[in-house]
């Protein structure tokens, strides 16, 4: 068989994976496209407190706005969780079977006791709860093309390609976002904007060779991954040093998305919100403020909206206990400032 029937193939399985999968629903519009499920929050017998990043920040995120009246429990949208066929769109069966390993699975979370629990239990406490996330992030396109604008609560997981997991991110939930929507809502051309302080190592992997998908990615080069070879597939690559301030910051991005508007034209836009860029949290190092992620959010959605882009937010990295509340601060700030609709405050335009 030649290559070329062979990629052909593979190509004619993922659309058939794709156009078979349940992730796609018809949500009442008395929902609000953000989309949350209390099975994203990771307890796992304490362990999940040896890793920095807070695996309880998606429900505290949802809670605090529930809090102050932005949103309504009721009208929370849950997704499914991704199914085997559903992670095949883009993940190998080999990487798929060496996550029934736990100790590969405790290396991709860096929580090395991980390893010693039996892989059953690490499936239910630890990757059924990605996977629920995943099927948010696919789910959130859909989403984000009827109505303008869609939150996964939670994803992001942009560490993790096809063939590799790493950094507390075991699947490819951006890159599965892009081919479903490439199938299933016949979009051709996706940009990512990648503001997580790590850079995004997976999602450039997959990518690599794909002129449909234009990636800007603003990141600290001084920090995991490391990945020089990934960078090479970077359409628009920004580099903040450790310990930058927001003004800088802000007017680093200010002058991004301008570069970016001009060089490509897309019909959808995964943003990739990391809020590890804060200051005080360990891993990102930079000194972004409260306030600043709430400009650098905002900043991204009007991007969208003055050219009528479908935006969907995914709330990646964030390694402080206070990332909760300024994340549900901005989503507050966003549905002021009418660039989302939650249906508590005045309706977007």
């Amino acid at each position: 068989m030649s290559s070329s029937s062979t990629v052909k193939d593979a190509e004619n399985l993922r659309r058939s994976r794709i156009l078979s999968s349940k992730l796609y629903f018809d949500a009442p519009l008395s929902k609000v496209p953000l989309i949350y499920s209390e099975s994203y929050d990771i307890s796992f017998l304490g362990v999940e407190k040896l890793h920095p990043f807070d695996s309880s920040k998606w429900g505290r995120i949802c809670r605090f706005l529930i809090s102050i009246g932005i949103l309504h429990k009721n009208s929370i949208i849950e997704p499914l969780e991704a199914s085997k066929d559903d992670l095949l769109v883009v993940h190998s069966e080999s990487y798929l079977n060496s996550l029934k390993n736990s100790s590969r699975v405790a290396m991709i979370i860096e929580v090395p006791p991980v390893a010693l629990f039996p892989n059953c239990l690490v499936q239910q406490k630890v990757l059924f709860p990605f996977r629920k996330q995943v099927g948010g992030t696919i789910l959130a396109a859909k989403l984000a093309r009827e109505r303008g604008w869609a939150i996964n609560v939670g994803g992001g997981f942009h560490h993790c390609s096809g063939e590799n997991g790493g950094g507390f991110c075991a699947y490819a939930d951006i890159s599965l976002c892009i081919h479903f929507a490439f199938v299933r809502l016949d979009i051709s051309r996706v940009m990512i904007v990648d503001l997580d302080a790590h850079q995004g190592n997976g999602h450039e992997m997959d990518f690599a060779s794909d002129s449909r998908v234009y990636i800007l990615d603003m990141y600290n080069p001084g920090i995991y991954p490391f990945d020089y070879e990934a960078r090479r597939y970077i359409d628009q690559k920004v580099e903040v040093q450790s310990g930058t301030l927001t003004e800088e910051y802000l007017e680093k991005l200010d002058e991004a998305l301008e570069v970016a508007g001009r060089r490509f034209d897309p019909e959808l836009i995964v943003y990739n919100a990391g809020t590890d860029i804060l200051d005080g949290d360990p891993l990102g190092r930079l000194k972004i403020s409260p306030e600043g992620i709430a400009l650098r959010d905002e900043k991204v959605f009007r991007f969208a909206r003055e050219k009528n882009i479908p935006i969907v937010m995914l709330t990646s990295g964030g390694y402080m206990k206070s990332s909760a509340r300024v994340i549900a601060d901005s989503i507050v700030n966003l549905s002021k400032k009418c660039l989302i609709d939650t249906g508590k405050g005045s309706k977007a335009t």
